[in-house]
């Protein structure tokens, strides 16, 4: 009886051991406790998963950026790419520019060829001065007052620029420039012993009366011979104008009486350096043209 109690106790026993664990089924809150490990282990292994160094991500004043050499790199390139865009751009635009200066500059008429003799008695042209800063006057040696003091006042302004050139690393030189509208008083000598007077490196022009009347029109000067007195002498009126042209033959502007040598200097050196600067950019320009 003992036995088989004993027996019978241990089936009971075996069969509960293989009988399935009933169990209550896990909690809402479990659930979202098991997926929020899962998700920190698995970002984990995400970041100690070994990368290449170039796109390594390194951590940059405690975190706050993030540094890599692909962003680098990729952030480089882009930026050149936007910075060519630009020079583009900006090369088109100045060509259009250039273009409405030139157009501009056709519209006033004013310069063109002549064909003079010098103070030495030397044929030139306009042609010779180019490569030159040349400041321009039209006048005659015997005028009393303005025309002197019009000659001077550019031998001023050449003198200024001089000084201001070597500053710019200008090579050109600054020429001034006579042209009489007396052909009949004004011979080479008469015109040689004038320019002297007011610069060095003065040069003096003078010519036949049709010659010194295709230079006047060229640059819209006018001039006329008023009455003679008893001594045949007389004064020729004329425009009172000192022109700026550039070393490319080119007119860029002008100064009457109301200017002074120092207004006169400051325009001549921002004339200059605009003339540079088109120069500088004519490289790109001619790339987009």
């Amino acid at each position: 009886m003992f036995c088989r109690s004993r027996y019978a106790l241990s089936t009971l026993t075996t069969a509960a051991r293989m009988r399935p664990i009933e169990s209550s089924p896990p909690s809402i809150v479990s659930l979202r406790r098991y997926c929020a490990e899962s998700k920190k282990e698995s970002d984990t292994e995400k970041l100690e998963k070994p990368t290449s160094g170039f796109f390594a991500r390194k951590d940059v004043y405690g975190g706050k950026i993030y540094f890599s050499w692909f962003n680098f790199v990729a952030t480089a390139v882009g930026g050149a790419m936007l910075y060519i865009a630009y020079l583009f751009i900006k090369a088109k635009k100045d060509v259009g520019l250039e273009k409405e200066r030139k157009r501009e500059i056709g519209k006033t008429m004013i310069g063109g060829t002549f064909e003079l003799l010098d103070h030495t008695g030397k044929t030139v042209t306009d042609a010779d001065f180019k490569g030159k800063w040349v400041l321009l006057y039209f006048g005659f040696t015997h005028c009393p007052d303005i025309c002197p003091d019009e000659m001077e006042k550019m031998a001023e302004v050449v003198d200024m620029l001089e000084v201001e050139k070597k500053k710019m690393k200008v090579e050109e030189e600054i020429l001034p420039l006579f042209i009489s509208v007396d052909p009949e008083r004004d011979g080479v000598k008469e015109v040689a012993e004038y320019v002297k007077e007011f610069h060095p490196r003065m040069v003096g022009l003078t010519g036949t009366q049709e010659q010194v009347l295709k230079a006047c029109k060229a640059y819209r000067v006018y001039f006329s011979a008023g009455p003679r007195d008893e001594e045949m002498d007389y004064i020729v009126d004329h425009t009172i104008i000192i022109y700026l042209i550039n070393p490319d033959g080119e007119f860029l502007d002008y100064y009457g009486q109301t200017k002074d040598a120092t207004q006169i200097t400051f325009s001549v050196l921002l004339q200059m350096r605009k003339f540079y600067e088109w120069q500088k950019k004519s490289l790109m320009s001619s790339l987009v043209s």
